[in-house]
């Protein structure tokens, strides 16, 4: 299978702009990292993509339900959002919960794998996260 060519427009950012055969690009800071236990943001989980470069096994414990609605205001319940977390060093983080949050399914996020999560607002102060991938 030929890979697709990215977009050569002016600007090189481009959402739907009819280039079937193109990439989809969209804009995606550096991840967050982390090298050892730690709480993760609402500015973390918003950013969709944060790496575990450690050794060990820690919990990386998710940020409070109210520091979450902080930066994302305006969801409504059954709003949803991915991140993915990926563990390159040599440990398996698992994420840890916090205040305001239901864990469906594992938390553990294997050596050397990247796992996907959606976040779910189920009401009001209330978060799901689900292990999808």
């Amino acid at each position: 299978m030929a890979q697709a060519p990215l977009p050569n427009g002016a600007g090189g950012y481009q959402f739907n702009d009819g280039n079937v055969g193109e990439a989809l690009l969209f804009t995606q800071a550096a991840p967050a990292t982390y090298a050892a236990v730690g709480t993760l943001t609402a500015a973390d989980l918003a950013g969709g993509f944060i790496q575990y470069t450690g050794s060990t096994s820690p919990y990386l414990t998710l940020p409070t339900v109210a520091d979450l609605e902080a930066v994302i205001s305006s969801a409504k319940v059954n709003s949803a959002f991915n991140f993915n977390v990926l563990a390159s060093g040599s440990g398996s983080p698992e994420i840890g919960t916090a205040t305001g949050w239901t864990l469906v399914g594992s938390m553990t996020v294997a050596t050397t794998t990247a796992t996907a999560f959606r976040a779910r607002k189920t009401g009001t102060g209330t978060w799901t996260l689900y292990r999808v991938a």
